[in-house]
This record gives structure tokens, sequence and C-alpha cells, in this order.
């Protein structure tokens, strides 16, 4: 998937709500209320598949202070209800794992966030790159290229049948700063001027971690979360391509026009597969400081400023701000923030493999969280997620939502 479209694919969690919010409630309100009563109706009907969607079946979650709803959909193709709490792969959820792990690491004086990637592991970026510090390299101002930048687009059909694939984190950052067969790309602007989403900085900072510890992020994942937080249903598989059971199904529409189960997939060390029940466990713990130091917390939720101590711009007009119009920055460290219509603030993190379209979010107070995932069936990435528009407004809003 290349940079526009995951950029654009991490509105899939808020565009359409919030388009639909602010015209329901017209200017912000000068105080933030509690958030509505859960509607289990109203969310219920917001995650049932429509026409259009492209998808095949859906798991959600959603809390407040002493509430909890948990509901699911039929699986469009096997025609069964998908179990409440089934495992999904979670895609670029995972940067904030591995974002934590970094903190944790610079918590305890073993990386720092102002030294370089160059300092760190010299030789990995070609001299035409200027020094990036771990701080710009998890806040998306390194202006590294992405993933395969450059490499020809694979047909989905192609996509079905490379779907076993596992790359090392070498071989994706050898792959794509080094490819053997197109230029070489170079920097998209000078580190810590602009921010722009990216995956290859946490390609490196995977590089990162196992050069400090001496581990894999498997380990590091597991020893420094999973096991302390009780995240049983949650693991890191490397290279295993095989699902923990239940499971939701992640489909592809084939060149012929039939859903082809991708479930099982390869990816990279730094992949990650759980459930809704465990991603909120770890958004609650994150934010409730059990992971990190106040110091180390404060960077998930700092957004990146210049020298004059303005929030950097955002490369693409669409990729932070749902009116398409140019504006700041909304990631910090892992995290992306989203404004609300009544000056609140969703904090949390999309994230899309073949077949699946995911996300976590809470209010920082956990006053509201969310936990979703979309069975997709098309590679239109480049959308927001319909089903998690529908779910967020029935979040804030539920007298606005369907019934």
């Amino acid at each position: 998937m290349n940079s526009l479209v995951r950029r654009i694919a991490t509105l899939g969690l808020v565009g359409g709500a919030l388009l639909a919010l602010t015209a329901a409630s017209g200017t912000a309100a000068p105080a933030a209320p509690a958030f509505p009563a859960l509607d289990p109706d109203a969310l219920q009907a917001a995650i049932e598949t429509q026409a259009g969607d492209g998808s095949a079946g859906a798991i959600a979650r959603v809390g407040e202070p002493g509430r909890l709803w948990q509901g699911s959909t039929v699986d469009a193709k096997t025609g069964r209800q998908i179990p409440k709490n089934a495992h999904f792969h979670a895609g670029s959820i995972a940067k904030a794992f591995e974002t934590t792990v970094i903190l944790q690491l610079v918590a305890e004086g073993r990386l720092d966030l102002d030294r370089t990637v160059q300092d760190y592991l010299p030789g990995l970026l070609p001299d035409t790159f200027q020094p990036i510090t771990v701080r710009q390299l998890i806040n998306y101002t390194s202006g590294l290229p992405d993933v395969d930048e450059g490499a020809p687009a694979r047909s989905v059909d192609e996509r079905i049948a490379d779907r076993y694939r596992y790359r090392t984190f070498d071989q994706i950052v050898e792959g794509t700063l080094r490819p053997a067969d197109r230029p070489w790309p170079g920097p998209h602007f000078a580190p810590g001027t602009r921010q722009e989403y990216n995956s290859l900085g946490f390609r490196i900072g995977g590089k990162l971690i196992e050069k400090t510890t001496g581990h894999s992020v498997k380990y590091e994942v597991t020893d420094r979360i999973l096991d302390p937080l009780r995240l049983n249903q949650t693991s890191v598989p490397e290279d295993d391509p095989r699902m923990p059971r239940p499971y939701l199904h992640g489909y592809l529409t084939d060149g012929e026009g039939e859903l082809v189960d991708v479930s099982e997939q390869g990816g990279d060390p730094s992949n990650i597969i759980s459930t809704p029940a465990d991603l909120d466990r770890f958004i609650t713990a994150l934010f409730r400081g059990r992971l990190l130091p106040a110091a180390q917390l404060e960077e998930m939720f700092t957004l990146p400023r210049d020298a004059a101590g303005n929030v950097v711009p955002y490369t693409n007009p669409a990729g932070c701000n749902v009116t398409g119009k140019p504006g700041p920055a909304c990631y910090a460290a892992g995290l992306m923030s989203t404004p609300l219509p009544d000056g609140r603030v969703l904090w949390g993190k999309s994230g899309h493999d073949e077949g699946y379209a995911s996300g976590v979010f809470a209010t920082r107070d956990l006053s509201v969280r969310g936990v979703f995932s979309v069975s997709n069936t098309t590679l239109d990435w480049g959308r927001p997620t319909a089903m998690s528009g529908r779910l967020l407004q029935a979040v804030l809003n539920p007298s606005t939502a369907p019934h």
C-alpha cells in the first residue's frame, strides 16, 4: 500500500462520523458534557454490514466508566455469527506497541530520543538522508519514503497468491531504500520540518529495539506488555501464518469476483494478532500510566513542533483534516489525535492488513474507549471505513444514528 493510501486510510475511524456530527451539532460546545450512555441498538445497527461497505462482517467493543457493549455481525461468506471476541490481524495498531517498547527503553536510559538513527544503526540509511532522531522516527516527521515506495502496484490476484510472504526488517528496509530494480528513493523533506504517515520508520524502529536489547520485537513486546497485562489472546506471530481460534475471517475479492479467505498470511516481525478485549485492556493500561513513566507517556500525546513552537504541518491536506484543507500534524509518538466537534480529543491508532481494517481509540481520561475490526473484501483502503464512521456516530450521538 502506498504512502498516500495509508495516510488517507487512517481517517477510517472518524471521517464520515465527524462530518455528520459537526453538521448535527453546529458549532463546538464551550464545555464537554459527559458522553451519552451507550445505546446497544444504535451500536449494533452501526456495525451491521451495508451495501457498499466492501466488508463481510465486523466485531466491536465500546466502553464507558461502568458500561460495556460488545457486538458482532454474521460473516457474509459463511453465514455464521462472528464471535464477539474473535482474533484479528491488527495491522498498524502494532505501531502503538512498538512505540511503547521504544519509550520504555528511553525511560531505562538505553535509548535517547534526540540521538539519531545514524548513531544507533550506522550504515543503515543511504548518505542522501540527513540525521533522523529516534523521536522523528516514531512521530512521523522523519521524511523517510514509505515501505516499497516506487514498486509497481500488485493486482488483487497477485496479492492473494503472495499473501504468505514474510519479510524481515532488513529485507523491508533494504528493499525500500536500496531496491535493485528501480531508482533509490530519497527523503521527502528535511527531518522534523513536516509530518507524513510512514511505516518504514517503524520497521527501522523494530531494528533499533532488536539491536538495543539483543532480543526480537516479539520477545520484547511479549515480555514488556503482553505478559504483564495478561494479554493472553494477543500474539506476535512472526512467520507463523496460522490464526488462533476463534477468528474474524479476512477476505479479498479476486479477479473473478469470488471472496478468498486471506486470514492466514505473512507480514513482518512486528505484526500483531489480537482481540477487542485485549486491545481494550492495552489502551486502558497505557493511558493509566501502567506501561510508561509520565514523561515518556506524554510523548504519545505531544504533537511535533517547529523551532518557533508551532505544530508542524502535515504533508497531505486530507491526511489530518477531514475537510481536505491544509492543516497541522495530528500524530504524536505512535498515536493519532482526532479532535471531536465538542472540543474533546480521541487518541488511538487504526491498522490495515490484507482483509482487515481495525482501530482502537479512547479519550485520554478513558471516558470513552473503543475497538473495532472489519473484515475487508477489497483493496480500497483509500476511503474511510464506513462502519467505523457509523460506530463513532453511534457512540457520540446515538440519537442521530440509525437503529
